[in-house]
């Protein structure tokens, strides 16, 4: 089968590579930033999005010297780019590689007002004296969790590493095959389990795992039985595993704790909001779990952080356990979660004010509304434009978002997008142009279109989503 002309003319990577201009690029750049830069303009290229030459189809010699006459310009802007805040058209609310969860408004103020200066971070104004910094959390995670005692570290992977390190080090944990889940970032329990000291004993299998797997490998030297929330993915068919009160039943009649890791961190009913399956902290507590961990930055809306919540005497312990130091939060963590969990004092307040809870439990009514008024404001940039302009055109589809982060794994959302057409650009050419547009917009391509996820778009940012898509008319010339 013969390559299409276009595929043939473009030419490869390594070729690239040997060019004279590239070696010198190559003496003054990361190689690997000087790759990621040809292999973006080799895309583009293929895309359609950097016509070169002046054929319609250019020869392999004028591609080559095209792309690399515009890679330094390509070089410089990788290595310049800088952490900034971008528009999250996808449709994932906790969406790990976006940064997760945006901080609701009293966070952020609580984080200028701490920054700004000095703070009381380890100082009772009171007794003049020095404190805990762990004050400014512990008593709303307290009253949130219904716990004897909490602890915060820096996120929740660091959470279990410590309750693994400092409750089971040298001794065994029991743990079902089908939880040996991979938590992002090639981060896997089986690792952590090393790295903390302890043994993993696996039961069970996959897809069944039994109540009498767990007793029947219980020794002297277990320390503690696992229960770990499973991430990004589910289990269907012939099935099966064993709940955290069974679990527990078991855990108190052996007179071994049960460590759950429900990843996520619930501490909102979603029920109540007709999302079924997210267990909150709460209810893991009262289900018979000793000492559960959780993120801060996912299903809560705060800050990156793991929050440690159970007995008394398995927390306490940890909190003067060497590693605590090491992975302990800063003023600003701190100020960021204290002001979110105070939010959740009122569960309806914390589910307009958390923009995490506010996004998973919009109805799609509201949210296809959000999606007329941006179509409603591109039209009126149009009009109001006097430059001549290519034809975009703009639908509101129904579609369905997803919660992301590995919270709610099989969870689909039912939700509103703009879906985006263009007479001369493919849908992946438009998701790249508003990526690496002003504002960075980050869309998702399905059904043959680019889709804007509306439920993940806030009101606040129309003015500036809409401003990004007006700029897709005007740029088709300069492609």
């Amino acid at each position: 089968m013969t390559e299409s002309p276009r595929r043939y003319a473009i030419p490869s990577v390594s070729s690239i590579l040997e060019m004279p201009t590239v070696r010198a690029l190559l003496a003054d750049h990361p190689r690997e930033i000087v790759l990621t830069a040809i292999r973006a303009l080799l895309a583009r290229v293929r895309d359609g999005e950097l016509p070169v030459g002046n054929e319609p189809v250019p020869s392999r010699g004028g591609t080559a010297d095209a792309v690399v006459s515009m890679l330094p310009a390509e070089v410089g802007r990788l290595e310049s780019i800088p952490l900034r805040r971008v528009i999250n058209a996808t449709g994932v609310v906790v969406h790990t590689n976006l940064g997760r969860s945006p901080l609701p408004a009293a966070a952020i103020e609580a984080i200028v007002e701490t920054a700004g200066g000095y703070s009381n971070l380890e100082f009772d104004l009171e007794k003049g004296e020095r404190s805990s910094r762990s004050i400014h959390v512990e008593p709303r995670l307290l009253a949130l969790t219904g716990a004897e005692s909490v602890h915060v570290v820096n996120n929740n992977a660091a959470a279990l590493m410590l309750c693994l390190a400092g409750l089971a080090r040298g001794r065994e944990v029991i743990v079902s095959r089908g939880e040996l889940v991979e938590i992002g970032g090639s981060f896997r329990i089986p690792d952590v389990m090393a790295e903390s000291g302890a043994r993993m004993i696996e039961v069970g299998t996959t897809n069944r795992t039994r109540i009498s797997d767990y007793e029947r490998a219980i020794t002297p030297d277990t320390a503690l039985l696992l229960k770990v929330h499973r991430s990004n993915f589910t289990i269907t068919g012939f099935t099966g595993d064993v709940s955290t009160s069974e679990l527990s039943v078991l855990g108190m009649a052996r007179g071994i704790p049960v460590l759950e890791d429900l990843g996520s961190g619930a501490f909102f009913r979603f029920s109540d909001a007709g999302i079924s399956g997210t267990p909150t902290v709460r209810e893991s507590l009262a289900a018979g779990a000793d000492i559960v961990t959780v993120s801060g930055d996912k299903l809560l809306g705060g800050p990156q952080a793991g929050i440690i919540a159970g007995r008394g005497d398995l927390v306490g312990p940890l909190k003067k356990h060497p590693l605590s130091r090491a992975l302990r939060v800063d003023k600003l963590c701190l100020a960021a979660l204290s002001a979110t969990l105070a939010l959740y004092e009122d569960p309806r307040d914390a589910a307009r004010r958390v923009p995490v809870l506010r996004m998973l439990t919009e109805n799609a009514q509201t949210v296809r509304a959000r999606a007329d008024r941006l179509v409603r404001r591109v039209k009126a940039l149009q009009r109001k434009s006097s430059v001549e302009t290519v034809e975009l055109s703009m639908a509101v589809v129904p579609d369905m978002s997803s919660p992301g982060g590995g919270a709610m794994p099989g969870v689909e959302i039912a939700t509103a997008c703009v879906a985006i057409t263009h007479p001369a650009l493919s849908p992946h050419a438009l998701e790249r142009l508003l990526r690496t547009g002003v504002p960075p917009v980050v869309a998702r391509v399905a059904h043959g279109r680019l889709l804007l996820d509306l439920r993940t778009v806030a009101e606040d940012e129309l003015a500036s989503l809409a401003g990004a898509l007006h700029d897709l008319r005007l740029r088709p010339e300069s492609l």
